[in-house]
C-alpha cells in the first residue's frame, strides 16, 4: 500500500524489521545498518488479503527484500524466503488480542479447588454496566471446569494459639513464612479420571487453578504431571502464571494463557513456513509483550500479548518525545513544572483512540479487563476510548448529536470507503476538507481501485440533515453539520485524557500531547486546545509508531513471589535479601537461554507496598539510597502516596509482593539540537491548495508534502501536511516547525486564559440558543466535572469503603438544587441527593448561604438522605456574589454509631439506633473547617461513632472534592460564560425529559394502556403497591404508591429519596437512549407517597434495611408494573461478621431476571447494587474463616422460555468463635417470573451447628458462630419469562441480543477506576 524508497543497499546488508501487525494495517519500520546514512525503511501493508497472500508481516518482508535485494536470490510469492540477510525480526501482533475478542482461543478446561468449579465465571459478582437490563456479559473463555477434593487452608499465629483446639491437615511453612494447612492432599487417580474424560473429548489446553497455590503450589505441580502422562499440549498452572494472592484474577489470567497460548503458536508456526528451515537459529525473533518488553518466541505466552502491538506505541512516544532537549528551545512554551513535561499519548486509530501518560517510567498497572477476563500481569496502562475515525455519528433520538461508541468497523467502513456504509468521523474530515483525497491510494469500492468518495459522504450528511426536518439546530450544510461532530469527538477524547491525569494527581495542562495512529494528527490540535496544552509532537514514524517503538523496546522478563512482611511504625523489617537473589537469578537466566550476556542485563528491585487497612497497593521501585527499608522503599513509597491521594498515613506497611524486573535496554536517542527557524517550506513541498472548513467557516489552506521540508521549516495554521502514512492538520493560530529528526512541534495557539478575578461584564440577559453541537459538548463538561469530583474524593479520602469500594457519588446541580450531572456512581444514591441539596437550599435560603460555607446532612427523612452511613457534604458555587451552581458529593461512611459496627445493624427499629444523625449543619465557615463542631454530633451519646478519625478525614476529602467541582464550574464559565453555561444546563435537563416524556407515551402505545399497576410485598407481608397514570398527550406520569403497607417496627422502612433513586434508575433503564442523569428525568413524573408507609415513615423509624432491600423491591415493582422483564433476586444479602478485633461486611449476588429477548444471568448483582465481593484467598488470607464454596445455586431461576438466572450457594467456617449478622429479602416471597414465566426460588439463610442439626435462621438474624460451624447463604434466584414453547425464540437463546457493547484491547486505569464506579 505504500511506496517504497530507493536506496542503494549493498548485497550483504542485513535487515531488521520492526513489524505492528494491527487489526487492519501491518506497519513495518526496517533498518539496514550497513547503508552509508541509516535511512529506515518505512511500509505499510494490509493485514489481511487471503487472495493475494497468508500472512502480511511474511508478505512485507519479501516486498521489502525482493525490492532491494533483487535478482540476486529468488523472492517470489510462493516460495520460502532465505534468511541470509536478515538479523532480526522484532513482531507485535493482535492475534492474542483478536482471539480473546472473538472467542476464537483452544478448547480449554479448569481445574480448580472443589467448590469453586463456578468462581471465575462468577468473578467479582458485577455487572459491566449498571442501566443494561439484559446484563451483557462475555463467555467463559474454558469450556467445561471440574473440581477436584484437594484443599489447602491458612493457619494463622492467632490459631496456633488457640489452646485446646485441633486443626485438621498437615502443616506447612510456606516461602513467606506463613504457615498453610494441606487438609486434602490431591488423589492423582481420580484427577487421571478427570482429564482424561475431557481429553477423549478432543481438549488439549488445561489451566489449573487451586486455592492458595501462590503459596503453595505443589498440588498444582502434580496436577500438571498427571496433566503431562494424559497428553495435554497446553498446560497453564496458575502458580507459574502470576504467582500472587487473588483466586479469581489469577484464575482468569492463567485460563487467558491457557486458551490463548495455542493461538501464538499456530500463528508462529505459520510465520516460520514462509522462512526458511533456519530463521530461529540465524535470526533473532522476539515479540513485544504486554509491558512493553520484548522476548523470544518461545516465552511468549498469550496472557502477555493483549497489549502487544499498543504496547510498541508506547515505547516509541515516550522514546521520541520525553526529555529531547538539554535545555527547551525558545520556541517551546513555558512550563509551570520544574524538570521536562511529561507526555500523554494519543494514539488516534480507525475504531478507538489509545491514550496513557509517560513521565519517565512506564505506566504499568497489574490487573486489568479485557473482554471481560481480568487479566493480573505487567501491562502499560493504555487505556481505549470508543473514539476513532471510525466512530459511528448518530442524532439520539432526543436530538442529541452522538459519536459512538458504536463503530462502523473496517467491513463496510465509512460510507467514503464506497462499500455502503455508516457515517463515521472519517466522513466528518472528508467532508470538512480535512483529507486530501488526492493522496490516498485508489483502494475503495467493491473491487478496491476507486478514490476515496467525498462526495458519498457529503451526501449522507445532507440526508441526515433531511431526515432531521431540513436543519439540525439552525446548521443546513453538511459542513456545519460534519464540523459539529469533530468538535464532539474531539470532546469525548479530552474527557479521558483529563481523567487520566487529573487521577494521578497531575495538570492536564502540564504535558506535550504527542499524537500518532492514522487519525491522531488529525485531531491533536483540537484536543490539545481544547485541554489547556500548548505543545503537540508529531512523530515522523507517527503512523507507524508501534513498529518503530519496537525497534527501540528492552527485552525485558519480570519475576514475582508473595511475601507477608509487616513494616510495623518504629520498626526495621528485615526484607529478605534472598528472596531478591534467587528472583534475579531466575529472571537473567530467562534472558541467558534468549541469547542475552549477563554484562548487558540490567535489574530493578520492587516491593508491592500498602498500608495497613487498605487495599491500595503500590509496586515501589527501590531508591538504592537508603540505608533500610524505611529511607529506601519506605521513603519512596510515602512520596508516590503523597502524589497520588494528596496526604500520607501514619501506619504500619505492609509488603505484599516481591518483584524484579531484569532488563536488556534497547537503543536510545540521542538528545535534540533546537531548530534554526527557516521560515515557510520550499515550493518543493508545496503541493496544492485546497479549501477546509475550520470554526470560522470555509478557509484557504495550503497542503505540504512532509518528504519534502526540512529541520527548522515553519507551517503557520490553518494548514495541512501529508505524508505517505497520515495526514496533519495545523489548525488556526497554531503553528508547526519540524525538528532535526524529522517531527513535527506545533505550537497551539488560542487557549483561553483564566480571567484575573471575576469577570462583572457577563451579560445576565444573553439570550442562548440550543445548539445540539454544544448540547453535547457540554454534556461531556457537565459529566466530567461529577467524574473529577468522585476521583478527586477517591485520592483524598482514608476509608476503605470510599478510597477501595469507592461507595459514593458526586453531582453538580443548579442553583435551585435541581439535579444538572450525576456520575454514575451508585444506583441508589441516583436522584437522591438532589433533595438533599434542596432541603438545605430551603433551610438555609440562598441569601442565607455565604461563599467559604460547607454544608453537612445525613438525615434520610428530614434532609433528603439515604440511611445515616450516607453523609452529604455540598457546597455553593458563587459568582458575582450570587449562587450559580451547587456541588455535592455523598460518602458511606464506614461507621456513623449505632448499635452495631458498621452501623448496618439487622435489628435495628428506630433511627437513633443507627447512628448519628445530621439535618443542617455547617461543615465549614468562613473557610474554616468546624471540627468541633462535626465531633460533637459524631460523638454524640448513646451511640457515638467507632471512628471518628477516619470520618473526619472523609469529610475533608468531601469538602476537596467538591472544590475540585468549583474550580472546574469556574474554569467552564470562564471559558464560555455564565449565561451559555447556564442555558444549557437547562436545556440537558429538558432534553432529559424530552426522552423520558417520549418513553412515557410510547410505553402507553405499546401496552394499549394508560394505567399501569403492580404490586409486590416484602417478606414479612408489607404490599408495595404503584400505579402509574400516562398522559399519552404530554408524556407526563404520576407513580402513586397509594396502597402500600405501612411503616415497619424494623429498620426496612425507605425514606422518599430511595424512592426518587429507584424510579430515576428504572426510567434510565427503560429509554432505549443514552441520556443524562439529571432533574429533567423526573421532571415529568407527579410522586404520591402516603405519609406513614413504609415508603414515607416517620422521622424516628428505623430505615437502613431500606436503603438496601425495600429499594431493591422497589424497582422490582416499577419494572413489573412496566412488564419490562421478571423480577431478579429483589436483594443484597447484606452480611457481617467480626468480633472486638475486627469487623467484615459483604453483599452476595443472586440470580438476574429474564426478559422478553434475554435470558437471566446467575449470580450477579442487579439494580440498587453492584458491589465487588471479597477474593476467596484475600478473604482466608486476612480474615479467620475458611470459605468451603461460593457456586452457582443450580435450578433456582424460574423456568420459562426465558429461564431466570441462578442465585449462589455460599458457605463459610469460622475459625475463631464471631458475631454474625444477616440482613436479607426474598426468603419467603419468590421472585416473580412475567409473560408465564416460572418464579425464581427463594432464598435461605442456614446455620448448621458442629455436630448440631441444620437451623433455618430466616431473613434477618444475629447469632454466635463457633469453631467448626457453618454458615450457609443460597441467594434467590431471578424470574423467568414466558412460557416454555411460546413466541419466536427457543429457550436458552437470546434472539434480540443487545448490541455489544464497546470493548477496548486496552483498559488500564481509567476502565478499572470505572468498574469500581459501577460495582461499589
Amino acid at each position: 500500500m505504500s511506496v517504497l524508497p530507493n536506496l542503494n543497499v549493498p548485497l550483504d546488508g542485513m535487515f531488521n524489521f520492526s513489524i505492528d501487525r494491527g487489526g487492519t494495517f501491518t506497519d513495518i519500520y526496517c533498518l539496514v545498518p550497513t547503508l552509508p546514512v541509516a535511512t529506515p525503511i518505512v511500509y505499510k501493508l494490509l493485514s489481511q488479503d487471503p487472495s493475494n497472500y497468508a500472512d502480511a508481516p511474511t508478505e512485507g518482508i519479501r516486498r521489502i527484500m525482493k525490492h532491494y535485494l533483487k535478482g540476486e536470490q529468488e523472492w517470489d510469492r510462493g516460495k520460502k524466503l532465505q534468511v541470509s540477510n536478515i538479523k532480526s525480526i522484532r513482531m507485535g501482533t493482535t492475534v492474542a488480542t483478536n482471539a480473546l475478542l472473538e472467542r476464537a482461543g483452544s478448547r480449554t478446561l479448569l481445574i480448580t479447588t472443589k467448590g469453586y468449579g463456578d468462581v471465575l465465571q462468577v468473578g467479582n459478582q458485577s455487572r459491566p454496566d449498571i442501566f443494561d437490563l439484559t446484563i451483557t456479559k462475555r463467555t467463559n473463555l474454558y469450556e467445561a471446569s471440574e473440581e477436584i477434593d484437594e484443599r489447602v487452608a491458612m493457619l494463622t499465629e492467632k490459631m496456633k494459639s488457640q489452646s485446646g483446639q485441633v486443626w485438621e491437615g498437615s502443616v506447612k511453612e510456606t516461602v513467606t513464612g506463613e504457615t498453610v494447612r494441606v487438609i486434602k492432599p490431591v488423589d492423582k487417580q481420580a484427577v487421571r479420571k478427570l482429564l482424561q474424560h475431557h481429553y477423549d473429548r478432543g481438549v488439549r489446553s488445561v489451566a489449573v487453578v487451586l486455592m492458595h497455590s501462590y503459596l503453595y503450589p505443589f498440588h498444582e505441580m502434580e496436577v500438571g504431571e498427571v496433566c503431562r502422562e494424559v497428553g495435554y499440549t497446553q498446560i497453564t498452572l496458575s502458580h507459574e502464571t502470576s504467582r500472587m494472592v487473588k483466586l479469581v484474577p489469577r484464575g482468569q489470567t492463567t485460563v487467558a494463557s491457557a486458551y490463548l497460548t495455542p493461538s501464538i503458536t499456530e500463528y508462529l508456526k505459520g510465520f516460520k513456513k514462509g522462512f526458511q528451515d533456519d530463521l530461529m537459529e540465524k535470526v533473532s525473533v522476539t515479540f513485544m509483550k504486554s509491558d512493553g518488553g520484548l522476548t523470544r518466541v518461545g516465552s511468549f505466552a498469550g496472557h502477555q500479548a493483549i497489549l502487544s502491538g499498543p504496547a510498541g506505541g508506547v515505547v516509541g512516544y515516550a522514546k521520541t518525545s520525553y526529555d529531547r532537549y538539554p535545555s527547551p528551545p525558545s520556541s517551546s512554551p513555558p512550563s509551570s513544572v520544574s524538570g521536562p513535561k511529561a507526555v500523554i499519548g494519543f494514539d488516534m486509530g480507525g475504531t478507538s483512540t489509545d491514550v496513557s501518560r509517560y513521565g519517565g517510567v512506564m505506566p504499568t498497572v497489574y490487573e486489568t479487563t479485557t473482554a471481560g477476563v481480568t487479566v493480573m500481569t505487567p501491562q502499560l496502562d493504555i487505556n481505549t476510548v470508543a473514539a476513532g475515525g471510525g466512530s459511528k455519528l448518530t442524532i439520539s433520538r432526543g436530538g442529541v448529536m452522538q459519536v459512538g461508541p458504536e463503530s462502523v468497523g473496517s467491513q463496510p467502513g465509512p460510507v467514503c470507503y464506497r462499500k455502503g456504509g455508516e457515517l463515521a468521523v472519517t466522513d466528518a474530515n472528508a467532508v470538512t476538507g480535512r483529507v486530501v483525497k488526492e493522496r490516498f491510494p485508489k483502494i475503495f469500492g467493491p473491487n478496491e481501485d476507486q478514490p476515496l468518495d467525498e462526495d458519498g459522504s457529503r451526501e449522507m450528511f445532507e440526508k441526515m440533515i433531511e431526515d432531521a426536518g431540513g436543519e439540525i439546530g439552525g446548521m443546513k450544510t453538511a459542513e456545519e453539520v460534519a464540523h459539529g461532530f469533530i468538535k464532539i469527538a474531539n470532546e469525548a477524547m479530552c474527557r479521558p485524557i483529563r481523567n487520566l491525569t487529573q487521577m494521578r494527581g497531575f495538570d492536564t495542562k502540564d504535558h506535550t500531547l504527542t499524537a500518532f495512529g492514522g487519525a491522531g494528527p488529525q485531531h491533536a490540535c483540537g484536543v490539545a486546545r481544547k485541554l489547556g496544552i500548548e505543545k503537540v509532537l508529531v512523530p515522523r514514524y507517527g503512523g507507524v509508531l508501534s513498529a518503530y517503538g519496537l525497534s527501540l523496546s528492552d527485552a525485558m522478563v519480570e519475576e514475582t513471589g508473595p511475601s507477608a512482611v509487616v513494616a510495623k511504625r518504629g520498626e526495621v523489617p528485615e526484607i529478605d535479601q534472598k528472596r531478591f537473589e534467587t528472583l534475579e537469578e531466575n529472571g537473567k537466566g530467562r534472558l541467558r537461554e534468549e541469547g542475552y550476556k549477563d554484562e548487558d542485563i540490567i535489574t530493578e528491585r520492587f516491593l508491592n507496598l500498602r498500608y495497613e487497612g487498605t487495599d491500595t497497593a503500590i509496586f515501589t521501585k527501590s531508591n538504592e539510597d537508603g540505608t533500610d527499608f524505611w529511607s529506601d522503599y519506605g521513603s519512596t513509597f510515602s512520596s508516590h502516596y503523597q502524589r497520588e491521594f494528596g496526604f500520607d498515613l501514619d501506619r504500619d506497611v505492609i509488603v505484599d509482593d516481591y518483584r524484579v524486573r531484569c532488563i536488556v535496554p534497547g537503543p536510545s536517542l540521542p538528545p535534540l539540537v533546537p531548530p534554526t527557524p527557516l521560515g515557510p517550506p520550499p515550493t518543493s513541498a508545496f503541493v496544492m491548495s485546497k479549501k477546509a472548513y475550520f470554526e470560522g467557516g470555509w478557509q484557504d489552506v495550503k497542503v505540504y508534502d512532509l518528504a519534502m521540508m526540512s529541520p527548522g521549516h515553519q507551517v503557520e495554521g490553518p494548514a495541512i501536511i501529508v505524508q505517505d502514512i497520515s495526514t496533519i492538520v495545523v489548525e488556526d493560530d497554531c503553528e508547526a516547525i519540524m525538528n532535526v529528526e524529522g517531527d513535527l512541534e506545533i505550537t497551539v495557539g488560542g487557549i483561553a486564559e483564566e480571567r484575573e478575578g471575576e469577570d462583572g461584564a457577563e451579560d445576565q440577559d444573553k439570550q442562548i440558543k440550543e445548539d445540539p453541537v454544544m448540547l453535547s459538548i457540554f454534556g461531556h463538561r457537565f459529566m466530567g466535572i461529577a467524574e473529577s469530583m468522585g476521583k478527586t474524593l477517591q485520592r483524598t479520602s482514608v476509608s476503605v469503603n470510599i478510597k477501595e469500594r469507592l461507595d459514593f457519588s458526586c453531582a453538580l446541580f443548579g442553583p435551585g438544587g435541581g439535579l444538572v450531572a450525576n456520575a454514575p456512581h451508585i444506583p441508589v444514591h441516583l436522584g437522591a441527593m438532589q433533595e438533599a441539596v434542596s432541603y438545605q437550599v430551603k433551610h438555609w435560603g440562598l441569601e442565607g448561604m455565604k461563599p467559604g460555607e460547607v454544608f453537612v446532612s445525613n438525615h434520610p427523612q428530614l434532609a433528603g438522605g439515604s440511611h445515616l452511613p450516607d453523609i452529604t457534604v455540598i457546597t455553593p458555587v458563587f459568582r458575582h456574589g450570587k449562587i450559580v451552581f451547587f456541588v455535592a458529593s455523598r460518602g458511606h461512611h464506614s461507621d456513623i454509631g449505632g448499635i452495631a459496627p458498621g452501623s448496618m445493624p439487622p435489628n435495628s427499629t428506630t433511627l437513633l439506633e443507627e447512628g448519628a444523625q445530621i439535618i443542617a449543619t455547617k461543615l465549614v465557615e468562613e473557610g474554616v473547617f468546624q471540627e468541633k463542631a462535626i465531633t460533637e454530633i459524631l460523638n454524640k451519646p448513646p451511640y457515638p461513632t467507632r471512628n471518628l478519625r477516619d470520618n473526619l478525614s472523609d469529610l475533608r476529602a468531601q469538602v476537596a472534592a467538591n472544590q475540585m467541582g468549583i474550580r472546574l464550574v469556574n474554569e467552564l464559565i470562564t471559558e464560555y460564560d455564565l449565561p451559555t453555561v447556564q442555558g444549557y444546563m437547562s436545556f440537558i435537563q429538558r432534553t432529559a425529559e424530552g426522552s423520558v416524556r417520549a418513553m412515557l407515551k410510547e410505553t402507553a402505545t405499546t401496552l394499549s394502556s394508560t394505567s399501569l399497576t403492580a404490586t409486590d410485598y416484602m417478606d414479612d407481608g408489607t404490599p408495595i403497591k404503584l400505579t402509574i397514570t400516562i398522559d399519552p398527550e404530554t408524556g407526563s406520569a404520576t407513580f402513586d404508591f397509594t396502597g402500600t403497607g405501612p411503616q415497619v417496627l424494623g429498620n426496612h422502612n425507605a425514606p422518599p429519596a430511595v424512592t426518587y433513586s429507584a424510579v430515576i434508575y428504572s426510567i434510565r433503564c427503560l429509554v432505549s437512549s443514552e441520556i443524562p442523569l439529571n432533574q429533567g428525568c423526573l421532571n415529568p413524573i407527579k410522586f404520591i407517597i402516603p405519609p406513614g408507609s413504609i415508603l414515607n415513615p416517620s422521622a424516628d423509624a428505623a430505615v437502613v434495611g431500606g436503603n438496601v432491600l425495600t429499594s431493591q423491591r422497589l424497582v422490582d415493582v416499577i419494572l413489573k408494573a412496566f412488564k419490562a422483564c421478571a423480577a431478579s433476586q429483589g436483594c443484597m444479602n447484606n452480611l457481617t461478621f467480626g468480633n472486638e478485633g475486627f469487623g467484615y461486611y459483604e453483599t452476595i449476588a443472586g440470580g438476574h431476571g429474564a426478559g422478553p429477548t434475554w435470558d437471566g444471568k446467575h449470580g450477579v448483582h442487579t439494580h440498587c447494587t453492584n458491589t465487588r465481593i471479597t477474593d476467596p484467598e484475600i478473604l482466608e488470607r486476612r480474615y479467620p474463616v475458611m470459605l468451603h464454596k461460593f457456586e452457582i445455586r443450580k435450578g433456582s431461576g424460574g423456568t420459562g422460555r426465558r429461564k431466570g438466572g441462578c442465585g449462589l450457594t455460599r458457605v463459610i467456617e469460622p475459625l475463631e468463635p464471631l458475631v454474625m449478622s444477616i440482613l436479607s429479602e426474598r426468603r419467603s416471597r419468590r421472585p416473580y417470573g412475567m409473560a408465564g414465566g416460572g418464579d425464581g426460588s427463594t432464598g435461605v439463610n442456614l446455620l448448621k451447628r458442629k455436630g448440631g442439626n441444620l437451623v433455618n435462621i430466616g431473613g434477618k438474624a444475629t447469632t454466635n458462630l463457633g469453631v467448626g460451624d457453618l454458615l450457609i447463604i443460597h441467594s434467590p434466584g431471578g424470574g423467568g419469562y414466558g412460557k416454555i414453547g411460546e413466541g419466536d425464540g427457543v429457550e436458552g437463546e437470546e434472539t434480540e441480543p443487545r448490541p455489544a457493547a464497546f470493548e477496548g484491547v486496552g483498559n488500564g486505569s481509567l476502565q478499572a477506576y470505572k468498574e469500581s464506579q459501577f460495582s461499589a
